[in-house]
């Protein structure tokens, strides 16, 4: 029994939503998403979009919700968008941007240079005293955790300082050093 799958999804105004053979294409202010499905059926009414199943298949009941989650994140995409935010902890650790092309100084021999994609928007923030933080937007939830995952990616951070990138709110397990 899905609990999630059975929960209707508001449609917000100015959201558009369509199903057309066995694609769902959601517009809205900040874009156009569209997500293909099998296995469920999705119906459009009284402004709402309702996933359904036709049997109790395994399979059948583990793409309800997932599925109507997937739709769900589409709709608040298209109309809030999402935003994920990486700070940047560590003496000299720097950020920078020129357009959609990233430059990260993370103490490599040589600075890191990024093009993230256009439907991604990247800002870098450098106030004095503070770290770099890069904040990443977009309409599609999975294409900016993807992003902010591959940024990550390049420093992670370690346990005993804390030095790396890390989500902005994460909080670390830290390790005690060596003791005397």
């Amino acid at each position: 029994m899905s609990r999630i799958g059975k929960n209707p999804i508001a449609i917000p105004a100015g959201v558009t939503v369509e199903v057309k053979d066995s694609v769902i294409v959601v517009k809205g202010k900040l874009g156009e998403l569209s997500q293909a499905f099998d296995k469920v059926d999705v119906k459009v009414e009284d402004g709402q979009v309702i996933v359904e199943r036709s049997s109790d298949v395994k399979e059948e009941r583990a793409k309800h919700g997932l599925y109507r989650s997937l739709i769900n994140n589409m709709v608040v995409g298209v109309s809030e968008g999402f935003t994920k935010e990486l700070e940047l902890v560590g003496v000299g650790y720097r950020a920078s941007n020129q357009g959609q092309k990233l430059d990260l100084a993370l103490g490599y021999s040589h600075n890191i240079v990024l093009n993230i994609t256009d439907e991604v928007k990247v800002e870098t923030v450098s106030e004095k005293g503070k770290n770099p933080i890069v904040k990443l937007s977009s309409a599609d939830k999975q294409l900016v955790g993807q992003v902010a995952a591959k940024i990550r990616s390049f420093r992670k951070p370690e346990p005993y300082k804390g030095k790396g990138i890390k989500f902005v709110g994460e909080v670390l397990r830290r390790k005690a050093g060596k003791s005397a």
